[in-house]
């Protein structure tokens, strides 16, 4: 066990801008440097935490493995996750390893940018953490979540990133819409009210200790984060690109950031730990809890929590109208929108097709080998969606890799994490059953304020969706999603056996607390329980394609995580580029920024989309949305943006991914060098191919004019230096 800690909200912040800028030079002064951090230093400001022995409130648990080490064992495979054979041999434009939220969101984007697009899923169904699944009981179909459940905001237009990704690509998702969150705590029954500050009020009146006290510290709080919660609707996730395009389609928030200067100050804040904030301004203990409860759904209590999390809660869950939101069908039919669109711009996706190996050829990703041996080619990009953990085991041993390429590799691979999950299915009979005292489908359950919120021992949730979609099971039925925090420990269960004694055993055991946490709603559940399935963190690894389970990357608000680009030379960026050292290997989904969560995970698939894109398409996308709803007018970068658009629509998308320029202006010079039959000249191995010239003839320079006069971009000619080099001085000064 190694200690340290991070994660993040579904949207951004404008005071994001001035460091992100920074993030996105990388553009203009070339593709950074990679050097792994020591691990002393990684992990200095940390403490290891063995969480079956100390459990405290005051510990951050995470967990790190070498992945450098293979297991000894076999990992255990399970029916009904498929066995990985599927898929065909193919050439695209880009290749999406998963089809998690991140993965399908970045598909379908691309697709409608006019990329080939193929998206691989090595399960029999799409969404990753966010499927849903099925059994047969007594001739009923009962369904059940596997992942997330809790989503405000999918009703109707918003500010979430899923809503607005879904709306851009022109899908609908029917949902059923519900207010508030029940807890279950060692006070008893309470419940947080979403859509009215007042009714929030109420509650601390309620429940507080001191309740005016803490009202008081609470629009304390407020109004201490107000700037940056205002700049919510300044900017988008969406709008966001890892190159010099950030530059226009950011523009928009121009306006905000003038008329709000202060935002500039508190840019370190919006990264920082909110504990920082919280425990200047709060102490009535009620409120501290429940902060940190609507923290800790991002990986963390506010301990270890940026503070942009907070602001999204802040300001949305107050309005009047906001709502959590219950997709008919199950959360699948988030997965089935995003592939809709998907198909619908011509993508394709594959189940059932297991990725193996990423190919590296002459230090670029050039596509992918699949289990069955195929091997599928990407012409622009290779894009993971799986963990860090599993994208570094698929670059393999055996291949030679780029200078630099192992030492990310050994590192990212090491990163904190948090644990895995434990989960409980249930479906039980409904007859008679009083559900009254209730008046919401999800549910927190918290067993001690002493014991640590990761502890999944302490703090988990259930979820009951047939309370507003009848169609997940018969009629007369309830199927009941439980599970814990993700700080589940994988040691105890990695050399265990499914279906060995000891591995019942030892379900049932760490799944007593889940069965517990249901009885505080439905005491004589187990008595109308028809069948139930325990879920282990093997079964979460098998079923979800994510290593030991975990249920994400952790890396502390307030320090840099390794990796992160230029950003991290002046703010505490706590998320992995986006970007790799292997050109055309890009990475999103909840280890990217902005982090964990679904809407989350979507809007870094959108990022990733965008950055693969010229700006002048992703301004058209971003004014197309903009102009379906009023709430969405904030995506439209404006005159500024369109000002800004020359300037940098050269610089996209960056050189690494500028594969057809770069193709066309090799192609555009080796014209002229065939026809004038000139010898050999080497393109330095960052071509497709090595074209022939001979040094000092008119015809080189003919063919460099002719790249320019056909408006292929001139940053490809930085690519073809060797040939720059062979011109005479002062040409050669020119050119360059």
């Amino acid at each position: 066990f190694r200690g340290s800690s991070s994660s993040m909200p579904g949207r951004l912040s404008a005071t994001l801008l001035a460091g992100l800028a920074v993030h996105c030079a990388d553009a203009f002064v070339g593709r950074p440097q990679w050097r792994a951090p020591a691990l002393s230093r990684m992990f200095s400001d940390s403490r290891n935490v063995e969480q079956t022995l100390d459990t405290s409130r005051d510990e951050v648990m995470t967990f790190s493995y070498d992945m450098s080490l293979e297991p000894k064992y076999d990992k255990p495979t399970y029916p009904g996750t498929g066995n990985g054979l599927g898929g065909e041999s193919g050439d695209y434009d880009v290749v999406i390893i998963g089809s998690g939220m991140g993965g399908l969101a970045c598909g379908a984007l691309s697709a409608k940018y006019g990329k080939k697009v193929l998206v691989l899923e090595s399960h029999i169904k799409p969404g990753g953490s966010a499927h849903t699944f099925s059994r047969m009981h007594n001739g009923g179909k009962y369904s059940f979540e596997v992942g997330p459940s809790i989503f405000e905001g999918l009703d109707r237009p918003s500010l979430n990133p899923l809503r607005i990704i879904i709306d851009a690509l022109g899908e609908k998702m029917p949902v059923k819409t519900y207010t508030g969150l029940g807890y279950w705590t060692p006070e008893g029954y309470w419940r947080f009210p979403v859509g009215s500050k007042t009714a929030f009020e109420d509650l601390l009146r309620e429940q507080a200790t001191d309740p005016d006290l803490a009202i008081e510290q609470w629009n304390a709080l407020r109004k201490r984060l107000k700037t940056l919660g205002g700049s919510t609707t300044a900017v988008s996730l969406l709008n966001l690109r890892q190159d010099a395009g950030f530059l226009a389609t950011t523009a928009g928030s121009t306006p905000y950031v003038f008329t709000h200067p202060d935002v500039f100050a508190d840019l370190p804040l919006t990264f920082d730990s909110l504990h920082k904030t919280v425990d200047k301004i709060v102490t009535e203990p009620f409120l501290r809890n429940f902060i940190d409860t609507m923290c800790i759904f991002c990986g963390f209590p506010a301990k270890g929590a940026m503070t942009a999390h907070m602001l999204y809660i802040l300001e949305r869950f107050f309005e009047e109208g906001a709502a959590y939101a219950v997709p008919l069908g199950g959360t699948i039919e988030i997965a089935n929108t995003l592939v809709r669109g998907l198909e619908k711009f011509g993508g394709k996706l594959q189940l059932n097709a297991h990725v193996d190996e990423i190919l590296v050829e002459n230090g670029r990703a050039v596509g992918v080998r699949l289990k069955n041996g195929n091997i599928v080619k990407a012409k622009q990009a290779v894009v993971s969606n799986a963990t860090p953990f599993d994208t570094v085991k698929m670059l393999g041993n055996k291949q030679e890799l780029p200078s630099g390429v192992q030492e990310w590799k050994d590192g990212l691979g090491k990163l904190p994490r948090h644990g895995a999950i434990m989960h409980l299915f249930l479906a039980i009979d409904a007859e008679g059953l009083d559900l009254s005292h209730i008046q919401d489908p999800a549910h927190l359950i918290v067993q001690d304020w002493g014991r640590s919120l990761q502890d999944s021992q302490n703090l988990c949730s259930f979820f009951i969706p047939s309370l507003l979609d009848p169609s997940v099971c018969p009629e007369g039925k309830h199927v009941i999603h439980v599970y814990s925090s993700g700080g589940e420990p994988y040691e105890p269960w990695e050399s265990l056996t499914p279906g060995s004694q000891e591995y019942e055993d030892l379900k049932e055991k760490r799944a007593e607390v889940l069965w517990r946490a249901v009885e505080r709603c439905i005491p004589d559940v187990r008595e109308r329980c028809e069948f139930s399935i325990i879920g282990s963190p093997l079964a979460h690894e098998a079923f979800l394609r994510r290593d030991r389970g975990t249920y994400g990357m952790a890396w502390a608000a307030g320090t840099s995580a390794p990796f992160s680009g230029a950003l991290q030379a002046i703010l505490p960026f706590p998320f992995p580029n986006l970007k790799t050292p292997v050109d055309g290997l890009l990475r999103c989904g909840d280890s990217c920024f902005p982090g964990i969560g679904t809407p989350s995970a979507a809007a870094s698939g959108a990022i990733c989309a965008n950055t693969m894109t010229e700006v002048d398409k992703h301004m058209e996308l971003l004014k197309e949305t903009a102009a379906k709803d009023d709430l969405y007018n904030f995506l439209d970068p404006g005159i500024l943006g369109s000002l800004y658009l020359p300037l940098v629509s050269s610089f996209t998308p960056s050189t690494e991914l500028k594969v057809e320029q770069t193709a066309a202006a090799a192609a555009a010079v080796a014209a002229v060098g065939r026809r004038e039959g000139l010898g050999p000249l080497h393109f330095g191995g960052r071509l497709p191919e090595h074209y022939c010239f001979a040094p000092g003839h008119g015809a080189l320079e003919e063919g460099l004019n002719r790249v320019v006069e056909d408006r292929l971009d001139a940053v490809a000619l930085l690519l073809a230096y060797d040939a720059v080099d062979h011109l005479g001085n002062g040409k050669k000064t020119l050119w360059q």
